[in-house]
């Protein structure tokens, strides 16, 4: 047997909160380290495998020889093994190979902790390091400030492998690429934040990242490590945000991943009824496992740490809730009160989320969760699960509901549009058109609107002015703001060759411009999570389908008017309510010819009349253009 030198990084407090699911750094001790040991240079080796009868360190470096690198196992019962291997540097490859107890079954795996993974399709790990001189320090003194939830937070979902390709042979672009070409998209079209899917090491392509593997590695599709901090920190010295997908719910079972691990259910629960996910045939980490629970506030903390993440958006929370979610009578047990809810669950996305406000200033966790279930978005202090915002997948499904009917039916349907209007400020609600809206037969967003293409264009800047001016932050997925006609696909470029058309070039430039107000109108953004920043003008006009609202700030002198007519009728001398005597100037209009309408506007500035309506003491009429979104200033 070749040698492992004892050694270890853990101490016996470090222990202690691995038992008890409070060790929030086992990044800095599990996994394989870099070090220098009595003057020799080499990598410690730590895999939790409590089941194993014997683990050993294969790899190029040793032919991949079971058992000449044998770890020891710690004396504490922890069920780590670990131990020092002189001479190897960064760059090796290996796994662990793993008797266990459970029946002498040997697995052989990729190391959880794993900075660095090979290059799908191959599996094994990569020993690596993770120094990287950061310069975004600006944005991290004043992140704070820049990502509260009183902010803009104007999202671009982003599909990393097909955003953009390499035209001749279709390669995906690389770490340092994006950090030219994305940065500069953002930056010119003006979004506040990009939310990147999954960037963690994932075996299988069409998962597009939600099949995780390498919890603690950036896929080597793009670079390695170092270059994605470079693309995060480009980003951040162009004041824009960076979101991770983070998916907790579930996790594939490659042989060579996470389940089974040891022999035995080791990070999965071992009851199939909460630890198999029939609709994505993979499997459910036990939250009720303190070491489980480690595991994952640890990743979660990880990024936020060594990548400056300044948020994760959290899959699939929903999946993770209900102990009958897509499971039939007689598949899920009860919890100890009789009820449908995963008592474990709720107490780790508590500690989840204390942890990250905890440690981190300036961060936010974003929920993606799609039922009524209480207080997601609100402290745990109070009984909430503690995160910063949830998805308004409600907003999303009845928006979009509304969008495909026909012009003529819109009047019959107007609650569609107003009734997120009764829930709208029981979360801190993001409005999502995401990337879950633009496949699987939906069609792209715009060709989901009806009508002729100049009517299907309309519409399409009408949602996205609706969208904006609507309470709540906005995401939108990756060429939805240009007006991509067809579905999303992953295994291709989107498709940029549209923005030589006048109409698609339309769209981005209105998107550009909604940004803009967005971030300088500080009525759409400082009370958006809050009653006092919103009032209906008039949301019962279902004749005209045209519905009227106050955006609200902490000065009531900055107060946005928006109007939107849901029809293709011009509406000449319509008029609404105002709140005070002055004058209304037109800010925005998404019939305006630069965004490929038919350019009908309000002329000038309008004069506000003492005539009472809609239930107030002045009034104005105005010029409503067809399937458009207007927004006045009060002067």
């Amino acid at each position: 047997m070749a040698t492992v030198i004892p050694h270890s990084l853990f101490t016996n407090f470090d222990i202690d909160l691995f038992k008890s699911g409070k060790h929030f750094r086992l990044y800095e001790k599990l996994g394989a380290h870099l070090i220098t040991v009595d003057g020799v240079e080499g990598v410690y080796f730590a895999v939790w495998a409590p089941t194993a009868q014997s683990v050993s360190v294969v790899g190029d470096f040793n032919f991949w020889t079971f058992g000449d690198h044998q770890l020891e196992v710690r004396w504490d019962s922890s069920g780590i093994w670990e131990g020092f291997i002189p001479n190897i540097k960064k760059g090796t490859i290996y796994k662990y190979k793993i008797q266990s107890n459970n029946d002498g079954i040997i697995t052989e795996k990729a190391d959880p902790f794993a900075f660095y993974c090979e290059k799908p399709p191959y599996t094994a790990s990569v020993v690596w390091d993770l120094e990287y001189k950061w310069k975004d320090s600006k944005w991290m003194e004043k992140r704070q400030d820049q990502n509260g939830l009183g902010k803009p937070f104007s999202v671009y979902e982003i599909h990393l492998g097909s955003w953009k390709r390499h035209g001749e042979d279709n390669r995906f672009l690389t770490y340092l690429e994006f950090a030219e070409d994305l940065v500069n998209y953002i930056t010119e079209t003006g979004f506040t934040h990009v939310e990147f899917m999954p960037i963690m090491e994932y075996p299988y392509d069409p998962s597009w990242g939600y099949q995780l593997v390498g919890y603690f590695a950036p896929t080597s599709r793009f670079g390695n490590p170092q270059e994605f901090m470079f693309l995060v920190d480009q980003l951040h010295k162009a004041g824009i945000g960076v979101i991770l997908d983070w998916v907790p719910s579930h996790f594939p079972d490659d042989a060579h991943g996470l389940g089974f691990f040891d022999g035995s259910n080791l990070y999965e629960h071992p009851d199939r009824r909460k630890g198999y996910h029939p609709d994505w045939k993979s499997l459910v980490f036990n939250y009720g496992r303190n070491e489980v629970r480690s595991f994952l506030i640890s990743n979660a903390l990880f990024w936020l740490d060594y990548y400056h993440a300044d948020a994760l958006r959290v899959d699939a929370v929903a999946s993770m809730l209900y102990l009958d979610y897509s499971r039939k009578e007689g598949e899920w047990e009860p919890n100890i009160y009789g009820g449908r809810e995963n008592l474990e669950t709720i107490s780790f996305l508590k500690d989840f989320n204390e942890a990250v406000y905890s440690n981190y200033e300036g961060v936010q966790t974003i929920a993606e969760e799609s039922t009524s279930f209480p207080m997601v978005s609100r402290p745990t202090s109070i009984g909430g699960l503690g995160f910063g915002m949830k998805w308004m997948m409600g907003w999303m499904h009845d928006t979009l509901e509304y969008f495909q009917k026909d012009t003529v039916y819109r009047k019959y349907h107007q609650n569609d549009l107003t009734f997120s209007m009764t829930y709208m400020f029981s979360e801190n609600f993001m409005l999502p058109l995401s990337h879950d809206e633009v496949v699987y037969g939906k069609k792209s967003i715009a060709g989901r609107m009806p009508g002729d293409e100049w009517q299907k264009f309309a519409n399409l800047r009408l949602l996205y002015g609706y969208m904006f001016m609507h309470p709540g932050t906005k995401l939108l997925f990756m060429g939805s703001e240009f007006g991509q006609s067809s579905e999303w696909n992953f295994e291709g470029s989107l498709d940029w060759h549209l923005l030589q058309y006048p109409i698609h070039e339309g769209v981005k430039k209105l998107i550009t411009d909604l940004n803009y107000l967005y971030k300088n109108q500080p009525a759409l953004y400082e009370k958006q999570f809050s009653p006092e920043g919103f009032e209906w003008i008039n949301y019962s006009d279902h004749q005209n389908a045209v519905i009227s609202f106050i955006r609200k700030g902490n000065n009531s002198k900055e107060d946005i008017i928006v109007v939107c007519n849901f029809t293709q009728i011009t509406r000449e001398n319509y008029r609404i309510g105002v709140p005070r005597n002055g004058k209304l100037t037109e800010i925005l209009n998404s019939d305006a010819k630069v965004y490929g309408g038919s350019g009908v506007f309000n002329v000038n500035e309008i004069l506000i009349e003492a005539l009472p309506y809609d239930g107030r003491d002045y009034s104005a009429a105005l010029i409503l253009a067809p399937l458009s979104v207007s927004v006045f200033r009060i002067k």
